[in-house]
């Protein structure tokens, strides 16, 4: 029988050019995160199915995860996000760790969603915490650290936004209409899908009844509590300009308990989330550690990715190899391979061509793989020690003593 040449329906193949964006992405990612004091960390990608059914939300267990039964009788679920687990790893050693923690990561993460635009099935997700600082100075460095990375890949202010929200205001409100502590969740629930129900209000209604007028009132004046402008004017005070109160921003996980905030794409064509999180400051004590102030966030490559398209911004495909080596006849094999060898000792990348094409052929292929010196040797090149290396994309063609090639390469890559 004949397999598919297709991937699993969701997930991706990562050619090499595609991994050279998704590497880019990454490195760039960390590479802001370690600016900030964070460290690197990383756990398995599999976890016992507990730790989401009493973590995260019933949606994500019931009908977002891949969980199974190992042989020997567990129920596991591959990670649909890396909040839980790092709440563990901190819970379970916080008497000896130093607080506070900055931590980083860029877990691969599984849900079972339909796939389309900005969401499918496997993805490569960074998670940024700081665990131990409570109050708002830590809320503003997260945020930053959430606009520098934006900003880190070329983007302007202009192409994305920051919302900001805050839980508390909502249990605030909560309190003074009157809803009571089941009925809360199902309301909290329900404005996270705001922006997206045409019958939104009369949802509210079902659940709220006559009080669904008032709870809109007060939602709709937050915006204007002093908690969330503070936080707002301390942003605007570090040249963050794109930071605005917005009351809708919710954040669909139980855990958050203070503020919380989504980066959002201001094009029209991808006017979706880039990356959200918030303060969930009770998650570590689930797991029997005292309470550590916590704030986060995450931010997904696929969304990341189609950001970066859609703003112009995704890099040129830069190949790692410095040099293909065309061997014009087989009696140069040998002597090729000793060129290539004393290459790389001096940190030259070199691929050889073993085909014995047509000169031309070679030089086509190297271009193709965007390889941008080539060197062609036969015996002549053999006699003289001396190779004609052409830089592609310029068409300068320079001869060369073997020994003074690594420093050419170098020279015309600065």
């Amino acid at each position: 029988m004949k397999l598919s040449t297709d991937s699993y329906k969701g997930v991706r193949d990562f050619y090499p050019k595609d991994k050279f964006v998704h590497d880019y992405i990454v490195n760039t990612l960390s590479q802001v995160c370690e600016s900030f004091g964070y460290e690197a960390y990383d756990a398995s990608i599999l976890e016992p199915a507990e730790l989401y059914k009493t973590k995260t939300s019933d949606e994500i267990v019931t009908e977002q995860t891949y969980t199974f039964e190992d042989r020997g009788g567990r129920e596991v679920t591959l990670r649909p996000e890396m909040t839980p687990t790092v709440a563990r790893m901190v819970a379970g050693k916080s008497r000896e760790l130093g607080f506070p923690l900055r931590w980083y990561s860029m877990p691969n993460c599984f849900c079972y969603e339909r796939a389309q635009r900005g969401r499918l099935r496997e993805f490569w997700q960074l998670n940024a915490d700081l665990f131990g600082v409570a109050g708002q100075d830590a809320d503003v460095e997260i945020i930053s650290l959430a606009h520098k990375l934006i900003i880190a890949f070329g983007a302007t202010e202009a192409d994305f936004e920051i919302r900001i929200n805050d839980r508390r205001v909502f249990e605030h409100i909560f309190d003074e209409v009157g809803i009571d502590a089941g009925t809360r969740k199902s309301v909290m629930s329900l404005l996270d899908k705001r922006a997206k129900l045409d019958n939104f209000e009369s949802e509210l209604e079902k659940l709220t009844a006559d009080k669904s007028i008032q709870l809109l009132e007060l939602l709709d004046s937050a915006a204007t509590n002093p908690l969330l402008e503070n936080l707002r004017v301390r942003l605007q005070s570090l040249g963050i300009v794109n930071a605005v109160i917005d009351t809708s921003v919710v954040r669909g996980f139980n855990y958050y308990t203070g503020m919380v905030f989504e980066v959002f794409d201001t094009s029209k064509e991808n006017n979706r989330s880039l990356a959200g999180g918030g303060r969930y400051d009770a998650l570590v004590e689930m797991f029997g550690a005292d309470a550590i102030p916590t704030v986060g966030f995450a931010l997904g490559d696929v969304t990341m990715k189609d950001f970066l398209d859609i703003h112009d911004l995704l890099p040129e495909y830069v190949s790692p190899t410095d040099l293909m080596l065309c061997i014009l006849s087989e009696n140069a094999t040998e002597f090729t391979d000793k060129v290539a060898q004393q290459l790389r000792e001096e940190d030259i990348n070199v691929a050889v061509n073993y085909s014995y094409k047509k000169v031309g052929d070679q030089i086509k292929l190297a271009d193709k793989k965007s390889v941008p010196f080539v060197a062609c040797i036969g015996t002549k090149e053999m006699e003289s020690g001396k190779l004609s290396v052409k830089h592609l994309e310029s068409g300068d063609q320079t001869e060369l003593e073997i020994n003074d090639i690594a420093d050419h390469i170098f020279t015309h890559e600065l």
